[in-house]
């Protein structure tokens, strides 16, 4: 079994990674390629790109531009954002590391898939950001079916060919869900709102990272065991679930 989630805008470089233990990640060589071409552009052409600020634009411009020479950090404690709330990576064991590092990926724009412990440099780019190079005028079309074909060799590492989907839309776009012929379970998470179970985007980021904690702490394999999860007092909806559309409501 593998949970695959999305990564953060973002970022942590200050603090010090818990474990010297690292890797090199699988598509380094096409990350490399793209930052080489970001690096090209000037803040004020990064900006409108990204649609960012004139700062945070600045920012990564100089990322980009001293590429070669960036810092790197374990991606499970890079990331920064809501979901990476949820997930409390600093505060898991070396076992539970370990245990992520098996079956838990993350879907990136720059780097494509990652595992936890695969060494990142700091970037901004979203897998939606309709970025032109030679295999078409998006990072969808840039990475064609190399996320997919990655997915379905860890999913047979995993002995299982089941996929806990954990990651945004936009990110789970760049999976073809036809050819990695999985079983894929994605959950959500609802709060109840005026009488009504509503997905409020920062509880279900953050509801996200703790499925995936709840996943890596107790060594999941069997997705059935997923139907016990009661972190942050969620619990599993039967009634408004279908299929594997499986939803979890608190309140």
């Amino acid at each position: 079994m593998i949970a695959i989630l999305s990564p953060a805008k973002s970022l942590n470089f200050e603090s010090n990674a818990p474990t010297s233990i690292s890797y090199t990640p699988h598509f380094l060589k096409e990350a490399d390629y793209l930052a080489s071409k970001l690096g090209k552009l000037n803040s004020s052409k990064l900006g409108a790109l990204l649609d960012i600020s004139p700062k945070l634009a600045h920012l990564n411009a100089e990322r980009y531009a001293s590429w070669k020479t960036a810092q790197l950090k374990q991606a499970i404690f890079a990331y920064n954002g809501d979901v990476y709330d949820g997930l409390d990576a600093y505060s898991l064991s070396s076992q539970e590391i370990e245990f992520a590092q098996n079956h838990l990926r993350i879907i990136s724009g720059l780097y494509g898939l990652l595992q936890p412990l695969d060494l990142i440099k700091p970037y901004r780019i979203d897998m939606g950001t309709s970025f032109a190079t030679p295999k078409g005028e998006t990072l969808y079309k840039y990475w064609g079916d190399k996320i997919t074909d990655q997915l379905k060799k860890y999913l047979k590492e995993s002995e299982s060919n089941v996929l806990i989907n954990l990651a945004s839309q936009e990110y789970f776009a760049s999976v073809n869900t036809k050819k990695l012929k999985a079983r894929i379970i994605t959950p959500s998470f609802k709060d109840r709102s005026n009488d009504k179970y509503i997905m409020i985007s920062f509880f279900a980021k953050r509801a996200r990272g703790m499925m995936s904690r709840f996943i890596i702490q107790n060594e999941i394999t069997d997705p059935e065991m997923l139907v016990g999860f009661d972190a942050g007092g969620y619990n599993f909806n039967h009634e408004l679930s279908k299929g594997d559309n499986w939803v979890f409501t608190r309140g």
